[in-house]
């Protein structure tokens, strides 16, 4: 006949149990914020060959979207770039300019010190981006503020690249629910020209 568990060894298994739970929840529900960006090789097998850039080495000029004071819409900028090597090296570029702020008077949309630390471009029509930190730490508080830089950012890519149905925005590699409680920022967006003042 099992002799009854003394007093000494319930309280043991009960607090091992809670252990284990506590670090089951932790695992399952903790790491939702800490999903790194897939590595640049799996990435690159998403996208296959990368197809030849026409008139790789010389300027293109691409498309540019930066919010207006006056009306609170962004607005369209013409910009000229190095075009390629691949689709995705390039559109970095393109994004680099977005960080550099406009030329005509227009608002910027990224703070000045954000970096585009790498984009990949996926066969099924996502882009992901990975900006550096800046882009939540230095960002302006406000849902227009956050409405802008997020679809400045998705319309510039999609209106640019016509394989880019949806954008994932990143920052220093990790998924982020939005940059301040806006827009959510963990699933890939679509480009919305509603935000814009004259239709692309």
């Amino acid at each position: 006949m099992k002799q009854p568990l003394t007093r000494t060894q319930v309280i043991t298994l009960a607090s091992l149990f809670i252990v284990i739970v506590v670090l089951a929840l932790a695992f399952f529900l903790g790491g939702r914020e800490e999903r790194v960006v897939p590595p640049s090789s799996v990435l690159k097998d998403l996208e296959g060959p990368a197809p030849a850039v026409e008139g790789e080495g010389q300027k293109k000029t691409v498309t540019l979207f930066f919010a207006s004071e006056a009306d609170g819409l962004l607005h369209l900028e013409e910009r000229e770039v190095e075009a390629g090597p691949t689709p995705a090296q390039e559109a970095g570029r393109v994004l680099d300019e977005l960080v550099k702020g406009s030329r005509v008077g227009n608002l910027a949309v990224l703070p000045p010190d954000t970096r585009v630390r790498q984009v990949y471009f996926t066969r099924d029509g996502i882009a992901y981006v990975d900006f550096s930190g800046e882009l939540s730490a230095d960002h302006p508080s406000g849902s227009e503020a956050e409405l802008a830089t997020v679809f400045a950012v998705v319309n510039t890519l999609a209106y640019n690249y016509k394989d880019v149905k949806r954008v994932f925005i990143l920052i220093d590699g990790t998924e982020r629910e939005s940059l301040g409680g806006h827009v959510r920022l963990d699933r890939a967006l679509f480009p919305n020209y509603s935000l814009v003042a004259q239709q692309p």
